[in-house]
C-alpha cells in the first residue's frame, strides 16, 4: 500500500515513500538498497547502517511533531546512488528528509 498509494519525493541520493496511516506506532520506516547496484551485500549492508543511525539521531523531531498533531506515518527509504556515500553527507540527506516530511505533515508542502 505505501508504493501503490503513498507519496514519494527524492533527495538524492535517497528516495522516500510515505504515506499517513491509521497503525498504532507513530512512525514506522523502513530501508532498502538495490543490489543491482551494490552487488556486495557488506556494501549494502553498510549502506543501510549509515542511513539508519542518521534516521535515528533525526527522527525524534518528527516523532513528537506526529504525536503533538496526533497522526502516524509509515516510511521506506530507498539509497538510489550508484557509489558509497559518507556518512556526513547521509546524515545531511536524512536530516533534509525528515524537515521535508514535517512540513508536510504540517501541511505546508
Amino acid at each position: 500500500m505505501l508504493f501503490s498509494k503513498g507519496n514519494h519525493f527524492t533527495v538524492f541520493p535517497l528516495k522516500v515513500f510515505w504515506l499517513p496511516t491509521n497503525e498504532q506506532a507513530v512512525l514506522q520506516a523502513g530501508i532498502s538498497v538495490s543490489s543491482r547496484n551494490f552487488k556486495k551485500a557488506v556494501d549494502r549492508n553498510r549502506i543501510k547502517r549509515l542511513i539508519r543511525e542518521a534516521y535515528r539521531l533525526q527522527k525524534n523531531q518528527l516523532q513528537e511533531q506526529l504525536v503533538k498533531e496526533e497522526k502516524q506515518l509509515s516510511l521506506f527509504i530507498i539509497f538510489i546512488g550508484k557509489d558509497l556515500p559518507e556518512y556526513s553527507a547521509v546524515f545531511d540527506n536524512t536530516g533534509a528528509i525528515i524537515k521535508k516530511l514535517g512540513r508536510i505533515i504540517h501541511g505546508n508542502h
